[in-house]
């Protein structure tokens, strides 16, 4: 059976589901986009990411065109026409297509709404187990990483680097500092068992499993420090590990070919895990 995809109002089949040429997403990275975690066919934090979609839209002065509520029943309707048990469903919102290529902001258009999902089994993943390389690499992107925009050109180049040299994940570097990974936040748990990630800023995402992995830890009076840290320090932890919604709680074991610890999953990522896996099904809608 083929996909089901959502284009301005309609469910349509994937490969029948396009928008103009003259899109302004296509045109100038003009839009925002989110990703939501799906397990057992139930959206996974997603009231997180639909006020950070809320948050982005504002940022750019773009309308949603429909409300979050309704943009929620397409996403439950995406899972269930699609039959997605375990995946992502992708949505993206643009200030749509003008009759031209200006670059101010046009009056009188809608704005374009897409949606599509895809299949992951997230639990159940091999690096879960195993942990994942990492490389470092400088980051190229604007100077608004808190808006969750299309604009994932620096992205690519470094998920590109990561994926030549062999690693799951790559980690930026402004300033002597790890900004966040590729596309995920990063995390390292000092010897004297503080989880540190870097505070929210201009600088990075705000990531909803970041967001919720520390309030996690932080109800158990796990100790979480917020500020940037050097590869140097996350080379000298206990351990390291990223989060996202594709892949929840993972483990760092190398970065630029240098082991962390022991090379293999520690304690307190596997916990985190567990308990951002519990906290997920808990939640789900």
């Amino acid at each position: 059976m083929e996909q089901i995809a959502y284009v301005n109002g309609s469910f349509v089949p994937l490969s029948e589901a396009k928008v103009s040429i003259l899109d302004r997403g296509f045109l100038f990275a003009d839009g925002i986009y989110e990703v939501a975690a799906v397990l057992d066919g139930k959206l996974i934090d997603n009231a997180s990411h639909l006020a950070r979609l809320e948050r982005s839209v504002g940022e750019i002065e773009l309308a949603l065109p429909e409300t979050t509520a309704r943009i929620q029943e397409i996403q439950k309707e995406l899972i269930a026409r699609n039959k997605l048990e375990n995946g992502m469903v992708y949505l993206e919102v643009t200030r749509g297509a003008d009759t031209g290529r200006d670059f101010a902001f046009p009056k009188g258009v809608k704005p374009t709404l897409i949606m599509f999902t895809s299949t992951k089994d997230i639990i159940n993943a091999p690096s879960a187990k195993t942990g994942i390389k990492v490389i470092t690499v400088p980051d190229l992107r604007w100077a608004r990483r808190d808006i969750k925009s299309v604009a994932l050109l620096a992205q690519v180049l470094a998920k590109q680097a990561a994926a030549v040299a062999g690693a799951g994940e790559a980690w930026m570097i402004e300033d002597g500092k790890v900004t966040e990974g590729g596309s995920s936040s990063c995390f390292i748990l000092t010897q004297d068992d503080v989880i540190v990630t870097r505070q929210n800023g201009s600088e990075i995402l705000p990531g909803c499993t970041r967001k919720a992995v520390v309030a996690l830890a932080e109800e158990r009076q796990l100790r979480v420090e917020e500020r940037a840290f050097t590869i140097e320090e996350a080379l000298a932890a206990k351990e390291a590990f990223v989060t996202s919604a594709s892949v929840f709680v993972q483990a760092v074991v190398s970065i630029d070919g240098k082991q962390v610890a022991d090379g293999k999953p520690g304690r307190m990522t596997q916990r985190l895990r567990e308990i951002y896996v519990d906290f997920a099904k808990a939640t789900a809608v």
